[in-house]
């Protein structure tokens, strides 16, 4: 995995939390492909695009006939993920099929880091976070269990 990892990282300009945010000021979009548990435990970034991963592909390439709205020809993409792992192994995907992408160093995690906001989640998958329409429901019911005394993780 680390050669993996190694491999699709020396194929991206990754990007730190102020470098992705001047990105996103010149019309780049964030793009979160983290499950909704997982949005609903750490929160999401506001003005991101929902895609889960199985279907990152199908959706944001201009070409495909699943994608997105903000699929276009030469929409740069910033994938966001909990820690920097998953999207930049992502991002490398989106880049073999000719989409423009990187992802953000260290992920949700960096962005709450740095001190910048976050809103409850998790918002509809395919959708952008607080949009009218699309704003985050219930989540408790997303959480993973919590461990119970004496049982083994």
């Amino acid at each position: 995995m680390d050669d993996l990892l190694a491999d699709a990282r020396a194929r991206l300009d990754r990007l730190s939390v102020s470098q992705a945010v001047a990105a996103v000021h010149a019309g780049a979009r964030l793009v979160d492909i983290r499950p909704a548990w997982q949005r609903a435990r750490d929160g999401e970034i506001s003005g991101c695009l929902i895609v889960e991963r199985n279907h990152l592909e199908w959706r944001l390439h201009p070409r495909s006939a699943a994608r997105l709205p903000w699929a276009r020809p030469g929409q740069r993409w910033i994938v966001v993920c909990a820690a920097g792992y998953t999207s930049s192994l992502a991002a490398a995907s989106l880049c073999s099929i000719g989409v423009e992408a990187t992802d953000l160093i260290g992920g949700i995690k960096a962005w709450r880091e740095a001190g910048l906001p976050l809103l409850p989640g998790p918002s509809r998958v395919e959708q952008v976070v607080a949009t009218p329409g699309n704003e985050a429901g219930p989540a408790a019911a997303l959480l993973p269990p919590a461990p119970q005394p004496g049982s083994q993780p």
